[in-house]
């Protein structure tokens, strides 16, 4: 063998080197490589790693509603992912700031599938449901999270149509959607197809079985609630209470409390339902005894106890349960004393208020608040002035009710001080307030002043409108009136019930018969409210002021074909018009059915016997005398009073003992006298109708 050329050997030798250069070279570019890759890939992990807190951060002062802020990190951050988008999205969404929620996300160059879930389920709750539909439309995934999030929408948007189209759609259903369709059709009142769907059901959890149980309890159906109850593979302590509350609300209370029993775990709920239920069944010791045996009891249950109590009329036995027990605080008293008031022992419950320890500005309204609804206004009104002195401060409802004093008595000149006074304290703005202020100034006649405080509010609500319609219609501004039902029908605030009341008032007070019937077909059939008594008793006053009593006749057929009692207060309006008109025939019906309602009513005995005595039938008229002496009926005194010069001055039917009473007749006769000169007619219609005017209300 020859051993090799030098230049061969050179040659190999290069070969070599650069051989294991390019090595070297290749190991070199893949370490950079490398290098490279994982330089990125670890910053993008710190990158995420530093986002979780500053993320978690925008989530929750979007939680507390500090939306500024949020803002201000969002934008300061270098970096952000899907995350800290949607936390913003679902931030704004959920303090409804709804336009700025879709503006970002219409920004947002890459979205997850939580992103277009969060913003369904936002546009959902503001009601865009034709939004929602579109973001759902131009998904090119949808999770079942999608689907469910369509369904609720369309459910909590009044359209479960819709809801259950989406999900027959829904290519996989889970338990969720399952229940989700089924109580929709509950809360909507389809229970037979909620029941087909429920038993359509490929996989139920407790919540499935419960929401039947409760529909078929809710339809008096309990013996197959029960049934489904007893199918349960798993209860669930919801399903237990749901069974309890079925019982109860059909009745069923030993059956509830022998459930309640075997319950194999309690929560608050199954405690709380069961005493409820034993209070409403009268049992009131069998509930105070389970209470005491609640292992969580505080001041807040037993005053939840207490007010179920007082709300079943059995203020008495929560007072002496009161005094037994140490849950007892000043919600405590002000719940025993609205229950007083509520069956009308004043006596008790101002004693209650006065022995009280403490007192909130809570306890001291309810006090005002019952005096007056008990006719005791004027110490209502010194009980506020007592409150102010004790240096609380009124709130809102302090002054509703002090208005509402006002009104009664009423006494303009203490409700300008009050409006003086909420001024001040900057309740101005406040409906409510207002509201009581214009009814204040009306009632008061001053309705210049009404209209102004009405003027002047920011906003109204259908109580604002009805409250100056009414104002203008006892003052006997009908067309006034009418004309402001019809600036109210030009907003979007509905009339209800009471608004027609007033209108209808409006028309009797003005005489506008046809539009009186103009408004009564509006009512029903634009509105679709239906008329109540009120209504009818408006119609009938309408038509018997003027002398139709046989159209007023006719309306109380009507009332008796749509199933109304007639009541007292018609047939008094009737035997007015009757008395007025001189319709003795129609007149003897009406007053004998107001005596067969109210058999004390002195005002019917004494204008029978005047129609009597004014036809020539004196026989009558001493039988019906008799007749009242016989049931021991009194004539009540009538009773006025007038504010002048910032003095109350009361006046008694027969009484003289006013000191001014020589001055006020000497005014009287001067009046007369001018009337004669001026109006002679009238004068002497007015010497015929000597009889008070309100003798009925007598």
């Amino acid at each position: 063998m020859f051993p090799p050329s030098p230049l061969i050997a050179w040659s190999s030798m290069l070969y070599f080197s650069c051989s294991i250069c390019k090595l070297k070279l290749s190991r070199l570019l893949s370490l950079s490589l490398t290098k490279s890759l994982c330089t990125a890939a670890a910053t993008s992990f710190f990158q995420t790693q530093n986002l979780k807190p500053l993320n978690s951060k925008i989530s929750t002062h979007m939680r507390n509603g500090f939306v500024e802020e949020a803002q201000k990190l969002f934008d300061e951050m270098p970096h952000r992912n899907t995350v800290t988008w949607n936390a913003m999205i679902r931030g704004y969404f959920l303090n409804g700031l709804f336009n700025d929620a879709v503006s970002l996300f219409d920004r947002m160059t890459e979205r997850d599938v939580f992103s277009y879930n969060t913003v369904i389920a936002g546009l959902m709750q503001c009601g865009d449901v034709e939004g929602a539909r579109r973001v759902f439309d131009g998904m090119v995934f949808r999770d079942i999270v999608t689907w469910n999030s369509m369904i609720s929408g369309y459910i909590r948007n009044g359209r479960i149509g819709v809801a259950v189209q989406v999900f027959d759609g829904m290519p996989v259903k889970d338990v969720v959607s399952w229940n989700l369709v089924v109580g929709g059709l509950v809360k909507y009142g389809e229970f037979d197809l909620a029941e087909e769907y429920f038993k359509k059901m490929s996989i139920r959890d407790c919540a499935s079985w419960t929401i039947m149980i409760s529909v078929f309890a809710n339809a008096g159906r309990i013996v197959e609630a029960r049934e489904l109850f007893d199918d349960m593979p798993l209860r669930d302590v919801q399903a237990w209470n749901a069974m309890i509350v079925g019982y109860i609300e059909n009745g069923c209370v030993e059956l509830a409390e022998g459930l309640f029993q075997k319950m194999p775990e309690r929560d608050f709920e199954s405690w709380t339902q069961m005493v409820d239920g034993l209070v409403e069944a009268q049992r009131v010791n069998d509930a105070l005894k389970l209470f005491m045996e609640m292992p969580e009891k505080c001041p807040k249950t037993w005053n939840s106890i207490l007010l179920k109590l007082i709300r079943n009329e059995l203020t008495r036995e929560a007072h002496a349960c009161l005094e037994k027990t140490p849950y007892r605080d000043v919600i405590s008293w002000t719940n025993l004393i609205v229950g007083y008031f509520g069956i009308r022992e004043v006596g008790v419950a101002i004693k209650l208020f006065e022995s009280m320890p403490t007192r909130d500005t809570t306890a001291w309204n309810a006090t005002i608040f019952g005096l007056n609804e008990n006719d005791r206004g004027e110490e209502g009104l010194k009980l506020f002035m007592r409150m102010k002195e004790s240096g609380l401060s009124p709130d809102k409802a302090t002054f509703t009710s002090v208005l509402t004093i006002c009104s009664d008595l009423p006494t303009l000149h203490l409700g300008r001080q009050t409006h003086a006074h909420i001024v001040k304290a900057g309740f101005g703005d406040i409906v409510s307030v207002s509201n009581a202020m214009v009814t204040m100034y009306a009632r008061c006649g001053n309705m210049d002043s009404a209209l102004l405080e009405f003027s002047s509010m920011p906003s109204r609500d259908v109580i604002s409108w009805n409250s100056i319609i009414c104002g203008y219609a006892h003052h006997g501004n009908g067309d006034v009136a009418l004309e402001m039902f019809e600036r109210m029908r030009s907003t979007d605030v509905h009339p209800n019930p009471i608004t027609f009341v007033n209108v209808l008032s409006a028309c009797s007070h003005a005489g506008l018969v046809s539009q009186g019937k103009y408004y009564f077909d509006m009512m029903r059939y634009t509105y679709f409210l239906q008329p109540t008594t009120e209504h009818y008793t408006c119609m009938v006053d309408l038509f018997s002021r003027f002398g139709l009593i046989d159209e007023a006749m006719s309306f109380l057929d009507q009332m008796k074909a749509d199933g109304f009692e007639i009541p007292a207060s018609v047939w008094g309006a009737l035997l007015g018009a009757c008395r007025i008109h001189k319709n003795i025939e129609v007149g003897e019906i009406a007053g004998e059915r107001v005596l067969e309602i109210e058999p004390g009513n002195s005002g019917v005995y004494l204008i029978l016997a005047e129609m009597y005595l004014s036809n020539g039938r004196r026989e009558d008229a001493g039988r019906i005398k008799a007749r009242m002496k016989e049931k021991g009926v009194k004539k009540q005194p009538g009773c006025s009073w007038i504010e002048v010069n910032n003095i109350g001055n009361v006046f008694l039917s027969g009484d003289k003992s006013h000191p001014k009473f020589r001055k006020i007749c000497y005014v009287l006769e001067l009046l007369y006298i001018e009337i004669e000169t001026q109006f002679p007619k009238p004068a002497a219609l007015l010497q015929q109708v000597q009889v008070p005017l309100n003798i009925y209300l007598g």
